[in-house]
Formats: C-alpha cells, sequence, structure tokens
C-alpha cells in the first residue's frame, strides 16, 4: 500500500507539472518571451573581440530556434559594420548541414568537408543581428526575426 501511494503522488505531481508547462507554454503554439527571449547579452565589446581575435569566430548554440546556430564574428573597428552574424551552416545547404569550426582560425568545414570562410555561412532572417551599446560598451544580439513585409505590385 505504501508503495502504490508513493508512485500514485509522484504520478500527480508530474501532471501537475507538465500541466504548468503546458499553460506556460500555451501548449507550444506561441512562445513567450520567457520562453525565447528577443535579446541575448554578450558582454563587453573589448572582451568579445579579443575572445573571436584569438580563437575565431565564436558559435552559439540555437539562438534563433528551430535548430538554428549563429556564428558571431568580428572583424577591424568595433563599429557595427565589423560584427557579424550568420547562420552556422553553409549558405547553398539547409542547417542539416552543420559546420565544425577549425580550431583557432576563421575557417569552418561543412558537411561535405568543404572548408568555408565565415562569408560563406548562411545570413540570418531578417532582424536577426548584433547591437553595440556604444556608452555601456556591450553588445547584445536580436534574435527577433522580424517578417518581411510584402511588396505591393500597383494594379490598373
Amino acid at each position: 500500500m505504501p508503495v502504490a501511494a508513493g508512485i500514485g503522488f509522484f504520478g500527480l505531481l508530474f501532471a501537475a507539472l507538465w500541466g504548468v508547462a503546458a499553460l506556460v507554454a500555451h501548449n507550444g503554439a506561441d512562445t513567450t518571451e520567457r520562453l525565447t527571449p528577443a535579446f541575448q547579452e554578450m558582454g563587453r565589446l573589448d572582451s568579445i573581440a579579443l575572445a573571436i581575435a584569438q580563437g575565431g569566430p565564436i558559435i552559439l548554440p540555437d539562438l534563433v530556434g528551430n535548430d538554428r546556430h549563429v556564428v558571431l564574428d568580428h572583424t577591424g573597428d568595433d563599429d557595427l559594420r565589423s560584427w557579424s552574424l550568420h547562420l552556422a551552416h553553409p549558405a547553398d545547404r539547409d542547417s542539416s548541414c552543420a559546420i565544425q569550426q577549425i580550431e583557432r582560425t576563421r575557417q569552418f568545414t561543412d558537411c561535405d568537408g568543404r572548408t568555408l570562410e565565415v562569408a560563406d555561412l548562411a545570413e540570418p532572417p531578417q532582424g536577426v543581428s548584433p547591437i553595440i551599446n556604444r556608452k555601456a560598451g556591450t553588445l547584445t544580439l536580436s534574435l527577433r526575426e522580424t517578417p518581411a513585409t510584402p511588396s505591393t505590385t500597383p494594379t490598373s
């Protein structure tokens, strides 16, 4: 009897936790800021730039969602043009063709064994980009994909 009561207790606890998770996640139909934040604070510009200079671009796992890993790169000065984000797969392949960084370089190998540069990687969705806060000296990544505005064709 005590064993059955213990199993029943844990069953009820599991059901309650599952119910709360389903409620918070809106049954997976809607994402929220708590589940998928729109911004990722990366830290100080100088320390991130130094880490990239010494070890190459940084691969960040699945920040955008849908198994889309992101590659953060920095070249040159600390202006916005010197920071870039790419998806961690070749531009001519989908996300199933993952890349691996060649240690301490700016090069990657893909699923076919090809050697790639950062420029050969896929572009992120519109709206996914680095944000520089010059006053605080920090870098934040905007991870919210902005929908493309449909172009309208005038009709006569």
